[in-house]
C-alpha cells in the first residue's frame, strides 16, 4: 500500500467552496500549503472553475478535495472528523475560534473529564473539526 489521503468533496450549499475551504484551513494551521488545484474546464461535467481535484497540505499532513454539483445524498458529518491535538492554549484558542466563525460548535471549548480543554465543531463549510489540548 502506498498511502491513504483523507478526500473531501464539497456538494449541495457547499459545492464551490472547496478552493475557499482549502485557503481557510491552510492558513489556519502551521506547516500547511496548497500543493496543487485542477479547475473544471468549459466542457466538462461540472461548472467551469469549480475543483476537479485539490491536493493541499495541513501541518504536513495531506490531503485532497473537490467540488460536486451532482445531486448527492450526502454531505458531511460529525461520525467523521479531523482531529487536531493542539500544544498551546493560544494554539487551540485561535484554531478553534477561526474555524467556529460561521459554523456550530458540538462542544464549545471546555473541561469535560477526559480532558482540561477539549472542542468539537462543525466549520461551515460542515467539516468536523475535534480539538484537544496536550497534555505533553
Amino acid at each position: 500500500m502506498k498511502s491513504i489521503t483523507t478526500t473531501l468533496m464539497f456538494v449541495r450549499e457547499q459545492a464551490g467552496k472547496a478552493e475557499e475551504a482549502i485557503k481557510l484551513y491552510t492558513s489556519v494551521f502551521p506547516n500547511s500549503k496548497v500543493i496543487d488545484i485542477q479547475y473544471y474546464g468549459a466542457d466538462e461535467p461540472e461548472p467551469k472553475g469549480s475543483v476537479k481535484l485539490a491536493r493541499f497540505r495541513i501541518n504536513g499532513v495531506e490531503f485532497m478535495a473537490r467540488d460536486s454539483h451532482l445531486d448527492h445524498r450526502f454531505s458531511f458529518t460529525p461520525s467523521m472528523s479531523l482531529h487536531v491535538e493542539c500544544e498551546s492554549e493560544s494554539e487551540i484558542q485561535d484554531a478553534f475560534t477561526t474555524l467556529a466563525k460561521g459554523g456550530v460548535e458540538l462542544m464549545p471549548l471546555d473541561n469535560y473529564g477526559f480532558s482540561e480543554k477539549f472542542g468539537w465543531l462543525n466549520d461551515k463549510y460542515g467539516v468536523s473539526w475535534q480539538f484537544n489540548l496536550s497534555e505533553e
